[in-house]
């Protein structure tokens, strides 16, 4: 795009979403892993997808063993930040328990990538 034609208020690349609702059984990690690869591949953002399928594994995988129902899996993708998250329809209020020193549940809220380094965010 011509940047003489952008309106000022908008910056030059704009954040992307994406969800995905899938069963809550043992094949979702391998298709959200793909979405979640395909998404990232349709943005030139390979680099960014052997962690992130490593994220959602781990994160829909405790959908499959923990929550009952389907899940959603929510992609944002902005020039600068990749967050993935996952949603169960699960209505039991997660079960949080000690495990080496840090909080850890059973559900697991969203792991966080930024950069290089990684980090659970329950909200």
């Amino acid at each position: 795009m011509n940047p003489a034609r952008r309106a000022a208020h908008r910056s030059a690349q704009l954040a992307h979403e994406y969800s995905l609702f899938t069963l809550a059984d043992a094949t979702s990690p391998r298709g959200c892993r793909d979405f979640v690869r395909a998404a990232l591949f349709t943005h030139d953002r390979e680099p960014l997808g052997m962690p992130a399928a490593l994220c959602t594994s781990e994160l829909v995988t405790n959908v499959h063993l923990h929550a009952k129902g389907t899940a959603m899996l929510r992609i944002r993708l902005s020039p600068a930040r990749l967050r993935v998250s996952v949603f169960d329809e699960s209505p039991d209020p997660r079960r949080w328990r000690m495990c080496g020193g840090s909080r850890t549940g059973e559900r697991g809220g969203s792991l966080r990538a930024c950069g290089s380094s990684w980090a659970r965010s329950n909200g």
